[in-house]
């Protein structure tokens, strides 16, 4: 998924078994982020950090969706151990962080795994990428701040 895509409009099924499409955002900008693992630090830390900032972010016009290759149950603890505000897209079966090209080898203390690459993508009102947070340039404690600054 490049800058110009458009998503598709289908992102998925939330923690409640629910279906979240794009077109259940239409008019507003959707923050879609994809993070590797709940209940993690770095991922409690960017969840916690859109958490602070998400009535910012709504008033900015944004819509705050997750998602991971976690299950709904670890996303339904994730979520009232945080209170977090917004949804998160169960991916168990991979189809948006490979649509979107966020899965891929990782290598962590020499051993490699297939992983998701912590990325964001923001959407415009017709659900067009139209920035990409990638990997490198994520800082998990100031993520809101990265997506609140661009439009400045």
């Amino acid at each position: 998924m490049n800058i110009g895509d458009k998503a598709p409009e289908i992102l998925g099924i939330n923690e409640k078994g629910e279906e979240i499409r794009l077109s259940d955002y239409k008019g507003q900008k959707v923050v879609l982020y994809f993070y590797p693992k709940d209940n993690t630090p770095g991922c409690t830390a960017q969840a916690c950090n859109l958490r602070d900032h998400y009535a910012e972010l709504r008033q900015a016009g944004y819509a705050v969706i997750g998602v991971s290759v976690d299950s709904g149950k670890s996303h339904q603890k994730f979520i009232e151990k945080n209170s977090l505000p917004f949804p998160l897209i169960t991916d168990t079966e991979k189809k948006l962080v490979e649509q979107f090209g966020v899965w891929g080898e990782k290598t962590m203390c020499g051993r490699k795994y297939m992983g998701t690459f912590r990325t964001t993508f923001i959407l415009d009102e017709e659900g067009v990428v139209e920035r990409i947070i990638t990997p490198k340039e994520v800082k998990t404690k100031e993520h809101a701040a990265q997506i609140l600054n661009a439009d400045k």
